[in-house]
């Protein structure tokens, strides 16, 4: 369920990036370019750390959600999906957390 959520939600954000900015949030942030959409994700990161600080479960979701939408937007207008994260996620699994940090750091 929740990937369909996910899929279904990049299909309407790769849609807007065709659409009218004024009439569109997701456009007139596609429109506004890659700063606009980068200081979004920042915000919103910074008030889900700040609903997580609150002890307020409800806000915190709410927040999440905001993350979550505004990455996705980030995601496609570098052309990715959320198909690619999750993708990532299924490779990592069931590896260790300190073994997948270490081949990172081999890699640079």
């Amino acid at each position: 369920m929740a990937d369909d959520i996910l899929q279904r939600l990049a299909e309407v954000l790769e849609a807007r990036k065709g659409a009218d900015p004024e009439g569109s949030y997701v456009a007139g942030l596609y429109a506004r370019g890659e700063d606009r959409i980068l200081k979004k994700v920042g915000e919103e990161a910074t008030e889900t750390v700040l609903a997580a600080k609150s002890g307020d479960r409800d806000h915190l979701v709410y927040e999440t959600a905001d993350l979550w939408f505004h990455t996705l937007v980030m995601l496609a207008h570098y052309g990715r999906g959320p198909a690619d994260v999750l993708a990532e996620l299924d490779r990592r699994f069931g590896l260790s957390g300190h073994d997948e940090k270490a081949a990172r750091e081999d890699g640079d």
